[in-house]
């Protein structure tokens, strides 16, 4: 707890057994809440999960990275949770950051808080392929120029929110693929919240997860289509539901697509 808000940390996983236990032995002990979310995972990832004490929500199929934090999420918000930080499991961003990233939350610096592995310049010493480093920039670029805003990077999956961003974004709206990712943060700037960045170093290796070529290009693809929405809405010359204020919201009914008990320790 920081300023008296409960601080909790969401796991979106997948197949992440070989570094969970390291991503979570580094979580500050502040950390209120710890939740996972394991989409399919065809390894020990709940059962590990169960044994390190989290809370362990299990999808019944896998859904998407976007379907993942949608959960994450909504779980986070019904444990009571004031402050949400989205940490990979795969030891790729260092949980050593927590409690930089919430404090500027809990003292209302920034309603969003991003940890960046452009800002140091630690991207490519940490392992980041050349081409993921080209293509974030030039994305970084235009993003920046239509949505008028000034981020390092809008790719990083690390990331810190305020209860009021997660209630008021109709973040049900977004895509279930990686691409809710940058949606999300379209939204930020479209509803006025206030982005902040740290510097955080990061590290490539086999067990961390990544996205190959042909999904990084497919999730390029969707940061232009998510950019010139964003555009045309502000121009008004369209009007899309990932940006409208009655969008479907983290309450919205029907969402349930949880495995039984006996499903999620079948592992």
């Amino acid at each position: 707890m920081i300023n008296g808000k409960q601080i909790a940390i969401v796991m979106p996983a997948y197949n992440a057994e070989k570094t969970l236990e390291a991503t979570v032995r580094e979580i500050p002990d502040l950390v209120d809440v710890m939740i996972l979310v394991d989409d399919g995972s065809r390894d020990r990832t709940v059962d590990l999960a169960h044994e390190l004490g989290l809370q362990v929500f299990v999808h019944d199929r896998n859904y998407g990275y976007g379907r993942n934090q949608q959960t994450c999420y909504r779980e986070a918000l019904a444990a009571g949770a004031d402050i949400v930080i989205m940490l990979h499991p795969d030891y790729q961003y260092t949980p050593l950051l927590v409690t930089a990233m919430a404090s500027m939350v809990a003292h209302g610096v920034y309603d969003v808080v991003l940890g960046s592995r452009i800002i140091g310049g630690t991207a490519l010493r940490g392992g980041m392929p050349l081409y993921k480093y080209v293509f974030n920039r030039c994305l970084t670029v235009f993003e920046n120029l239509f949505l008028g805003v000034k981020l390092s990077e809008y790719h990083t999956g690390y990331r810190c929110f305020s209860r009021q961003v997660l209630t008021e974004l109709p973040l049900i709206e977004n895509s279930d693929d990686f691409v809710f990712d940058n949606q999300m943060l379209a939204q930020c700037v479209h509803f006025g919240f206030k982005i902040g960045e740290v510097s955080c170093p990061t590290k490539y290796f086999e067990e961390a997860s990544s996205i190959n070529f042909r999904r990084s290009v497919t999730y390029g693809f969707g940061v232009l289509a998510t950019t010139l929405k964003f555009a045309l809405q502000k121009w008004g010359l369209s009007q899309f539901s990932i940006f409208s204020s009655k969008g479907r919201k983290l309450h919205a009914p029907g969402l349930s697509y949880y495995a039984s008990a006996a499903e999620q320790r079948r592992t």
